[in-house]
């Protein structure tokens, strides 16, 4: 039984995480519910936002049937997340707190860099004599363009926007704090993350959400463009490899499927499971950096990582859940 505090731990990532952990662990999170959660879903006018507002709420149910301690906290405010870390005493800190959307950290930086940082800077500055393990959830976005090769850890990072700027400033920070005041760390680097009760809008959850309401899908370039599409079970198992092996310390790691897949592919899985499917074509971002497969030979070797979702079966398994969630909760 280890003693794990996850900054940010009712966000998609969190909350799936927090539940396969406390099955052989003493679990806390603290979250303000400020970030892709209940309290930014407010506003009348946002898309969804009911169906979003029952995910949130079903996140919440699920952490509360495993009694997980859980403390309603912005990590903002210093002296509240010192004073709250003082009383949990972890062994393990996992660092979630962040604005998990590229198109809105280049909308407005202020928040992002307020929500991402700041958060950051407060919770190393709480433990950096407590001697944790500190895990950080970094992107893939901080490589920049792919250039069509499989990314290493140790290749060039040159991130594109707001976003991947300064996922790279928290890692630079991390090892900083690592030097000064010797706290172990890994950093993890995730990729095009998908599943359930997720509610950051990202493309797979935009399009399915599209047919099952009837509506074209928005499909930002032909189609043809590649991503890293990773189950959220296989990044959770990935991070559990993390805590459980003493390896993992002072690392970083790419934790991904290790696969390249078009947004075409997405589409066709969809199309089996929706009738009439229609596209709409835009141009893309260009502040969207041009990615692919990363490279998960490391966390192979040294924790003995293994996805087992390639896109096919985790994105039906997550079109399934969706359609069941959504036919039992829509309006």
């Amino acid at each position: 039984m280890k003693k794990i505090l996850i900054i940010g731990g009712c966000g998609f990532i969190g909350h799936n995480l927090a539940i396969s952990l406390a099955k052989e662990n003493e679990v806390s999170v603290i979250d303000g519910l400020n970030v892709n959660n209940l309290l930014s879903f407010q506003d009348s006018n946002i898309i969804n936002r009911d169906l979003y507002r029952k995910i949130l709420n079903n996140r919440l149910d699920l952490l509360n049937q495993l009694n997980i301690n859980l403390i309603i906290q912005d990590v903002r405010d210093y002296h509240q997340l010192s004073k709250a870390i003082d009383q949990i005493n972890p062994e393990i800190v996992i660092h979630l707190a962040a604005v998990s959307h590229a198109n809105i950290s280049n909308k407005t930086p202020y928040a992002t860099f307020d929500h991402s940082l700041r958060t950051l800077e407060n919770t190393l500055d709480c433990v950096k004599f407590k001697k944790v393990h500190f895990i950080f959830l970094s992107s893939s976005m901080v490589y920049g363009d792919f250039d069509g090769k499989v990314v290493k850890e140790d290749d060039k990072l040159s991130p594109k926007g707001i976003y991947g700027a300064l996922k790279l400033a928290g890692e630079l920070i991390i090892k900083s704090y690592s030097q000064v005041f010797d706290l172990d760390y890994t950093i993890i680097r995730p990729s095009a993350l998908y599943g359930e009760r997720c509610v950051s809008r990202r493309v797979t959850q935009i399009f399915i959400e599209s047919a099952l309401s009837n509506k074209p899908l928005i499909l930002n370039g032909d189609g043809s463009e590649k991503l890293d599409f990773t189950y959220i079970q296989d990044l959770i198992q990935g991070i559990q490899k993390v805590v459980n092996n003493k390896k993992s310390r002072n690392e970083t790691f790419n934790i991904t499927y290790g696969q390249g897949r078009e947004l075409n592919d997405v589409v066709n899985i969809l199309k089996k499971n929706f009738l009439n499917i229609k596209i709409d074509y835009k141009n893309r971002d260009a502040l969207v950096p041009i990615r692919g497969a990363l490279s998960i030979d490391k966390a192979k070797k040294l924790l003995d990582y293994n996805p087992t979702f390639n896109l096919d079966e985790g994105f039906q398994k997550y079109i399934s859940w969706y359609k069941d969630f959504f036919n039992q909760n829509s309006l």
